[in-house]
């Protein structure tokens, strides 16, 4: 994987450098380094630490910066040389990377905030097991009642603790009652993600359980299709233990193991909690396919 990231930073400077007016098709990208869009973007920021298109967005802002410097040719030229139709466009673009304006950086120089190429490298540690485990399940339903919120990458997101705490405890008991295949248990449910994880993007929480009967009225409903999953099982303070697995997928798991993600829901289940101590185990399952 990889090397697949870094040929996929290779095209994408080779566009940027030969053609940066036209935006970067991360679909045919994919297919050329023989991967998924999903993989590639998910691996791509989880990496990175930022989303490819923010990646894209900052080397072509870096590339104008260097044209507003060392060329003569007007505001418009290079705004369309970069792929904007108009100066003003053009001009928020760039005061967003650079935190000033090209005319101010054309005559002073500067400030500018220039992205340098990436190029990805893995670090080979192994000094901590990750308990993991493949199950093929057949197509079942996740059933409970969703909310849409935003994302938030470290700590106790309040939007779905606010979620979860409106569910009166009876329809929770309910709902328990319904789970019927795995994963077990009252699950927390990730659906609709943006593609790159961006931090405040939005995504589905459904609060609910998996199941293959038919649903009660009133429900939320996500049907998923029969496939692979991988399912990692962590313990510990919570949520951090659960986060940092979550990021270790694929900072550590997937480079080093012949799989990779497909698109589906993102399903946690909570095996123990405990409230007084703020720990709790629980099993992350992330649908996969070879690679």
């Amino acid at each position: 994987m990889i090397a697949v990231l870094n040929l996929a930073v290779d095209e994408i400077e080779s566009q940027l450098a030969t053609d940066p007016s036209t935006p970067v098709d991360v679909a045919d990208l994919a297919a050329r380094t023989g991967t998924t869009e999903h993989h590639l973007r998910r691996m791509f920021s989880s990496l990175a630490g930022m989303p490819m298109s923010e990646y894209v967005r900052r080397r072509r802002m870096s590339l104008a910066a260097a044209d507003m410097v060392g060329t003569g040719d007007d505001l418009l030229a290079v705004a369309v040389r970069h792929g904007y139709g108009s100066t003003e466009a053009f001009g928020r673009a760039f005061r967003a990377v650079h935190g000033a304006g090209p005319g101010d950086v054309r005559r002073d120089g500067g400030p500018l905030r220039t992205q340098p190429r990436i190029r990805f490298h893995l670090t080979v540690e192994g000094s901590v097991p990750m308990d993991t485990r493949i199950a093929g399940l057949p197509a079942f339903r996740l059933v409970g009642h969703a909310r849409r919120v935003p994302l938030i990458h470290e700590g106790v997101n309040p939007h779905i603790a606010e979620h979860v705490a409106s569910i009166p405890v009876e329809e929770v008991v309910r709902l328990k009652g319904l789970g019927d295949v795995e994963p077990f248990g009252v699950l927390s449910v990730s659906n609709d993600l943006d593609p790159d994880r961006e931090e405040g993007s939005e995504l589905t929480h459904l609060h609910g359980v998996a199941t293959t009967a038919a649903p009660p009225e009133g429900l939320d409903v996500i049907e998923v299709s029969a496939g692979t999953w991988a399912v990692f099982r962590t313990e510990g303070p919570h949520p951090a233990a659960l986060q940092e697995a979550w990021a270790a997928t694929a900072t550590t798991w997937f480079p080093s193991q012949p799989w990779r993600l497909r698109p589906g829901p993102e399903i946690v289940a909570m095996l123990a909690f405990d409230p007084e101590a703020a720990t709790a185990t629980c099993e992350l399952w992330l649908p996969v396919e070879p690679a």
